[in-house]
């Protein structure tokens, strides 16, 4: 298929764009480098071998996208662009729900005037708000206790598609809703360099690996969990990644909702455990009081999606850690 990837630039989206290659399919990319770099286009078609087609627009840029889509025709859209960062969500609503919303909305009134009828949406376990109960399923309830602006556009995306779909039977709507990406590329060249201090607990890891950062905070270690500290769902992006290449097949009319993850929690001192693992000495850290908002522990189950797509995680929490080490250490 040709398949147009917006926010493919990305951490996420250049891996995404790997996997799609290598499936066979015909990648081309919208992404207006708020949070990553051109250079990123030239390493993709380093690891696959075939280097995508890049535009550098604004999603809400309607004749931009347009033209993109009159040139090249996709035949389906995987959806990444948007902002991400949850702190700067609170410091900053207004612009959230505007790229956000309207990234999305411009997207689908763009794909129904070029008669593209499948997407797949870069969802997240934020749209569940604090667990009632885990495993987290599909069916879980969504919506409810969402605690920052970035969930909260996370959840309106979501049902925005829901109605897009129900107002066009012939629309195939696939949300996907990751749970903690993480590792990078085995090549070592992509990964994820944040901008700033990190939002992600496995990017402070490593800068603090890489002697960037003194030590990691580690925030609560009186949960009741394995050891007193928050428990995740952690994926390594390239199993991620698998996932859309997985759903974008799969697509049919109707809306399809699946979590991806690995169905396991890891704790945040096993985190921690693991890159000490991976760079072959202690990480410093300090236990410092809980932050706002953070729940005990949050996984999911990944059964539907081995069920209906043939999908399941493949790759560890150790090696997540040394794939992202080996990129740190590249320093890109």
């Amino acid at each position: 298929m040709r398949v147009l990837l917006t926010g493919g630039a990305g951490v996420i989206g250049s891996h995404v764009a790997v996997e799609l290659i290598g499936a066979g399919h015909q990648v081309e990319i919208v992404d207006d480098l708020s949070n990553s770099v051109e250079s990123v286009i030239g390493r993709i078609g380093q690891v696959a071998g075939v280097t995508p087609t890049f535009y550098k627009l604004d999603v809400r840029d309607e004749a931009g996208l347009t033209a993109v889509f009159e040139e090249h025709r996709p035949d389906a859209v995987i959806h990444l662009a948007g902002l991400k960062a949850v702190g700067e969500s609170v410091a900053q609503p207004l612009r959230y729900w505007d790229v956000n919303l309207n990234t999305t909305i411009t997207l689908l009134r763009v794909m129904a005037a070029q008669g593209c009828h499948r997407v797949v949406f870069s969802s997240s376990a934020t749209v569940y708000g604090t667990p009632e109960e885990l495993p987290l399923t599909e069916t879980s309830l969504t919506g409810v206790g969402i605690s920052n602006p970035y969930g909260r556009t996370k959840y309106a995306n979501e049902q925005l598609l829901v109605d897009a779909a129900g107002a066009d039977p012939g629309l195939g709507v696939t949300l996907l809703r990751y749970f903690n990406p993480v590792g990078a590329h085995p090549s070592g060249l992509l990964g994820e360099t944040p901008q700033g201090v990190p939002n992600n607990l496995m990017p402070y890891v490593a800068q603090t690996a890489a002697g960037k950062r003194a030590k990691v905070m580690v925030f609560g270690d009186d949960y009741d969990t394995v050891d007193g500290t928050g428990v995740r769902d952690y994926i390594h992006v390239v199993d991620l990644a698998k996932g859309h290449v997985a759903a974008i097949a799969a697509t049919n009319p109707g809306v399809h909702i699946f979590n991806l993850g690995t169905g396991q929690g890891v704790s945040v001192l096993q985190l921690i455990a693991a890159y000490s693992r991976a760079v072959g000495r202690d990480i410093p850290y300090e236990i410092v009081a809980r932050r706002a908002g953070d729940i005990a522990e949050c996984y999911c189950s990944p059964a539907k999606a081995k069920a209906d797509l043939g999908w399941q995680t493949e790759l560890t929490i150790d090696q997540a850690c040394a794939d992202s080490w080996r990129y740190e250490q590249g320093a890109r």
